[in-house]
């Protein structure tokens, strides 16, 4: 059975392969969403992909993985991860898995992007390794729904 998969960008994400690429790499957001679509049809997930500079898009998308069968969410909320109750109560509440990820390492960055408010409430957290931060994170999303799935049979 084929797994739906939201993948979810926060804000400035938009502007990968141009914005800081000594920090966040040169692939741009078309080419990661491309990449993990096709991955996806590899390993049986439908993958979608959603991106926002603004908040309550972002938290009206998680609201909506609840209801519209999405089976899991992987998430780079990007800034919003370290000042966001109101995104870290939507993980909480979607009711899917999410999986948070980073493609730089937040804990060898400014101390302010230490602390994420969703690494408490998510299933897994992949940071620190580009572009591969979301495949993995992707992986690891289709293999929580299928153990969960396995579980439930």
């Amino acid at each position: 059975m084929t797994v739906r998969v939201l993948v979810l960008h926060g804000p400035n994400l938009n502007l990968l392969g141009v914005r800081e690429p000594n920090i966040y790499g040169s692939m741009t957001l078309a080419e990661i969403d491309a990449s993990l679509v096709a991955q996806g049809a590899e390993i049986g997930a439908e993958v979608s992909a959603l991106q926002s500079n603004h908040e309550g898009v972002l938290i009206d998308a998680l609201h909506s993985a609840r209801l519209d069968g999405t089976d899991a969410v992987v998430f780079n909320a990007a800034g919003y991860t370290h000042t966001s109750v109101a995104i870290r109560d939507a993980v909480v509440a979607c009711g899917v898995p999410v999986v948070e990820v980073h493609l730089s390492n937040p804990a060898a960055r400014e101390d302010f992007r230490q602390t994420s408010l969703l690494s408490p409430v998510v299933h897994g957290i992949v940071s620190g390794l580009g572009p591969d931060s979301y495949r993995l994170g992707l992986e690891a999303a289709v293999a929580l729904v299928r153990r969960d799935r396995a579980e439930t049979e």
